[in-house]
């Protein structure tokens, strides 16, 4: 396999016929079931080419000839063909062959399920398809636990990778398995698809609500770093999109399973990540660019809002000590919510609590797991992390 079109649209089914099958109907809202220009990505098809937006010293970077294989992971629920399709032709045109191990696709639960089935089709992709809604935090797992490769690649279902986006991730992953990397987020517009360049002085942040913002890096960051091609230690990464050893995955946790569908759970990472023994990059020169879209074009089971506030107290509870504090009166609605149960049970010899997906013993009702996870790995302080991550918070 190489990474050229043609040879890739050989072995792959007819893809005009995939798409076709999910385009618009005339009159139809364009925005309606994806919350972005469905007509415009449709009309731009599985593969196009983008700018290159990195800065121009990162074209001369080197890297190891022997670099480890990686598994991408995508997970999904009722993705627009289009999207999803372009990101995976993104990763088999933008990236070298032998790093990719291969694509794993996790269909949560869409309700056609061809639209993960038949792509594949595509050498390299494989297609996991949950059995009921799960969210992409377990879902993730599912995929991460099925990889087959010593390095896990997360994306989102609605990207496009950029030049040579991959091998400044996985170089630095194979010189500290510790170390967590994400790349400069570039923004694909929702309305028209352009690919615009973002920031390269960004990294990621937050106040005391668990609210995730990009933030200008610190003065005596910025100053410290003589070339803009190095490294940007963040206090948080988005979530979406990182690269990460899958022994140090596995070692550290994996995810907190017990938080639902989405939101929350980068800020768990992040924490146990720095808190552990581990570290967080932003990669200037690698690019991936992805729709930001304005609403979540999915269902909640219990609402956007509450499933937010469930997951981030979890994060809070398990991770921020004292100053967990600070979260609650930044959102005095989290106060007394469940950990994510949506029913609970009693029953002679134990309390069950009713999850969409299964029954499962009081201990899970709580944070308990989590806690001696922690323990376990014998974490540092929330005052560590303040201390010497992330002091600017306020």
């Amino acid at each position: 396999e190489t990474g050229d079109t043609g040879e890739h649209r050989s072995h792959f089914l007819k893809q005009q016929a995939y798409l076709a099958s999910k385009q618009l109907k005339a009159g139809e809202d364009p925005y309606r079931e994806h919350a972005f220009n469905l007509q415009e990505s449709d009309r731009l098809g599985s593969e196009r080419a983008i700018r290159d937006t990195r800065h121009y010293r990162c074209a001369s970077m080197t890297f190891d000839p022997d670099l480890p294989s990686t598994s991408i992971i995508i997970t999904f629920h009722n993705e627009a063909r289009s999207t999803l399709l372009r990101t995976i032709k993104s990763v088999l045109l933008r990236s070298p062959p032998h790093l990719i191990q291969e694509i794993i696709l996790v269909d949560d639960f869409s309700s056609d399920p061809e639209d993960c089935q038949l792509l594949s089709q595509i050498p390299k992709v494989r297609c996991l398809r949950n059995d009921r809604r799960e969210g992409l935090i377990r879902s993730r797992v599912r995929g991460a636990s099925a990889a087959s490769a010593s390095i896990l690649t997360f994306l989102d279902s609605h990207c496009e990778v950029n030049t040579d986006w991959l091998q400044p991730m996985i170089q630095r992953v194979k010189e500290d398995h510790t170390r967590v990397v994400s790349p400069i987020i570039d923004v694909i517009s929702l309305d028209n698809f352009a690919y615009l360049a973002a920031s390269a002085d960004l990294r990621g942040g937050f106040d005391w609500s668990l609210h995730f913002k990009w933030e200008q890096i610190p003065i005596e960051q910025k100053m410290a770093r003589n070339d803009p091609t190095q490294p940007i230690r963040t206090p948080v990464i988005a979530g979406g999109i990182f690269v990460m050893d899958k022994s140090w995955f596995n070692h550290l946790g994996q995810y907190d399973t017990h938080m639902d569908i989405w939101g929350g759970e980068n800020f768990e990472l992040s924490f146990r990540v720095w808190m552990c023994g581990g570290s967080l990059e932003i990669l200037p020169c690698s690019r991936v660019g992805h729709v930001f879209r304005k609403r979540h074009p999915y269902d909640f089971p219990e609402g956007n809002a509450l499933t937010y506030i469930k997951n981030t107290r979890r994060a809070a509870e398990v991770w921020m000590d004292e100053y967990k504090q600070y979260y609650y009166a930044a959102r005095p609605s989290a106060q007394g919510k469940a950990f994510g149960s949506y029913l609970i049970m009693k029953s002679s010899h134990s309390v069950l609590c009713f999850y969409p997906s299964h029954l499962i013993c009081s201990s899970f009702c709580s944070i308990a797991d989590r806690l001696a996870l922690r323990r376990k790995l014998n974490c540092n302080s929330f005052r560590w992390y303040l201390e010497n991550v992330y002091p600017e918070l306020r």
